[in-house]
């Protein structure tokens, strides 16, 4: 597996290409920096401010699905915020204009012209909330058994799981979807895609120096960071990046980053977002293409790596401790959906389509749901997505 998540880079790695001038060929090499620092006249030219806020939104739109008191109406207001809405427990993020649900299944590449599928998926996290406070909130108290919805604690007085009428935890659900729906979506089919970097007149702006209005950086710069954002958006020092700092793409790095079938993916990721910046400050954009293919391939292997782990654990503990059985599927269920949002490297399509992703989910949930779904059909699923991606079941086990 280090060899399939690690091969692009390795190509990427040290790039030299050749750029035209009056003299004919010069050979140009693009060197990253240590970190991901870039300047100009002394200033920073890197910004994600917009990705940080959305992230930081989500882990409350999140943690609102587990307070049992909390309306359908509240939820749906930090879901789809509007600016001055008392919404958050941060004024700032009150005061923003942004919020989640718009950049809910909104790239450019996959759903500016799929307008049907992208309300599709919204309407999808609609239901999880709405689920959620009528279905599951009722029922807080309630023992949950085959076809009820209620609470099942962890076997050794362990954590309390509220899930649905077929075990299922929508938040769950919610927050593994968010990872593909918003995080994935943003960083491989809009900000990383030629059809933004290159929108306009891009090129020949950052070609010339030419800055956005009152900003130290270019349009192809800013979105470039935009893409980064998402994933280290939340980190304290994003030249050092920890990880693990929120909730979601993040957290995931982390876990299989720690996996020793992955390790270095993360490097891997860091390392070609660093080039493909200094890319865009040299204007080498074949250069810059190709550390978007690395950072494509690899975050693609996230949550499918995350989705077979979860089916996998959810089994070894049916029958034995299902709430724990139920959690971990719960949260195979949310990786799967985000499978959709998936991007192969220079190609136009995720891995797995939201035809297939749905057929996946439909397996999943039929008839009572996680309290009679087989192992044989989580083995099924499990070695589908293993072969899809190119890896083991039971390397992605561990």
């Amino acid at each position: 597996m280090k060899k399939i998540v690690l091969s692009l880079f390795v190509l990427g790695s040290v790039i030299t290409s050749c750029s035209n001038d009056d003299d004919g060929n010069v050979e140009t090499k693009v060197t990253a920096p240590s970190t991901y620092e870039f300047t100009r006249e002394g200033n920073s030219t890197v910004s994600y401010s917009g990705q940080t806020t959305r992230i930081l939104m989500a882990e409350e739109v999140v943690s609102a699905l587990k307070v049992e008191t909390n309306t359908e109406a509240t939820i749906d207001a930090m879901f789809a915020h509007v600016a001055g809405a008392n919404d958050f427990s941060d004024a700032d993020l009150n005061a923003s204009d942004k919020s989640v649900r718009s950049k809910l299944a909104a790239s450019t590449d996959y759903f500016s012209a799929n307008t049907t599928e992208a309300n599709e998926i919204k309407a999808d996290f609609d239901t999880w909330i709405e689920e959620q406070v009528n279905t599951v909130f009722p029922s807080w108290s309630v023992t949950a058994s085959v076809g009820v919805a209620g609470a099942l604690q962890q076997a050794g007085g362990g954590t309390t799981r509220y899930i649905n009428a077929k075990g299922l935890e929508y938040n769950q659900a919610f927050a593994k979807g968010l990872i593909g729906g918003l995080m994935i979506d943003q960083i491989l089919n809009n900000y990383l895609s030629p059809a933004v970097l290159d929108a306009g007149t891009n090129i020949e702006d950052n070609d010339n120096g030419v800055l956005e209005a009152g900003k130290t950086y270019t349009s192809m710069e800013h979105k470039w960071d935009e893409a980064f954002g998402y994933l280290y958006g939340n980190e304290a020092d994003a030249t050092n990046p920890v990880l693990d700092v929120d909730q979601f793409l993040s957290e995931y790095l982390d876990r299989v980053e720690a996996d020793e079938d992955f390790a270095g993916i993360a490097s891997s990721i860091y390392d070609a977002f660093k080039l493909g910046r200094a890319a865009i400050v040299a204007g080498e954009y074949s250069v810059r293409d190709a550390q978007a293919e690395i950072i494509k391939e690899n975050i693609s292997v996230i949550p499918a790596v995350r989705a077979v782990y979860y089916l996998q654990s959810g089994k070894n503990k049916l029958g034995v401790d299902d709430a724990s059985a139920f959690h971990g599927l719960s949260e195979a269920y949310g990786f799967i959906y985000s499978l959709q949002f998936t991007r192969q490297p220079n190609s136009t399509e995720p891995y797995l389509s939201k035809t297939e992703v749905d057929g996946y989910l439909a397996q999943l949930m039929d008839g009572n749901g996680f309290w009679d779904v087989s192992a044989e059909t989580l083995d099924s699923i499990s070695n589908e997505i293993s072969a899809t991606f190119g890896f083991t079941t039971e390397a992605a086990a561990n």
